[in-house]
């Protein structure tokens, strides 16, 4: 059990836990989670740390097959610019390891962005809390529980 599945039962969403055999040698988490469940690669969404200019951390969540339009996010968060954040800052703040990051049942509630390509889909995969486990749900309840907001923050890769 980890806190984001206990995030989602609390909440009562419906959801699966897919779990895969994660490969230490892997360099991309989230194409390794796809493969793994043979699900699209636009239906699994990674989740990144960024901070701000000011310092502040934000989560940003786009499809593995993409990439974070740093700007975007940005201008989603009403910031003037933003980089990917320490990976130990990110978790600190998260409390989850790096390639296991999830949005939800973070150690503390950051602003998080979503992709808006999440609204077109039925389902949608973000990570569990730990890597090889993957959180199923729907991208509505994903939007609630992380308490998102869905903006244009990724670019094709």
């Amino acid at each position: 059990m980890t806190p984001a599945i206990a995030a989602a039962i609390a909440a009562k969403v419906p959801h699966d836990v897919l779990a895969y055999a994660h490969d230490p040698r892997a360099t991309s988490y989230g194409r390794e989670a796809a493969a793994a469940l043979a699900v699209p690669a636009a239906s699994v969404f990674k989740t990144l740390v960024a901070q701000t200019e000011a310092g502040r951390l934000v989560v940003a969540c786009v499809p593995v097959d993409a990439q974070l339009d740093l700007r975007a996010l940005a201008v989603a968060v009403g910031a003037k610019r933003c980089e990917l954040a320490d990976a130990a800052a990110a978790e600190r703040a998260t409390g989850y390891v790096v390639g296991g990051i999830s949005p939800l049942g973070q150690r503390r509630r950051l602003p998080t962005v979503i992709d808006s390509s999440v609204l077109a889909l039925e389902q949608v995969h973000v990570s569990a809390g730990r890597r090889g486990l993957e959180i199923r749900l729907a991208p509505a309840d994903l939007v609630r529980l992380s308490g998102a907001n869905a903006a244009p923050i990724a670019r094709a890769e």
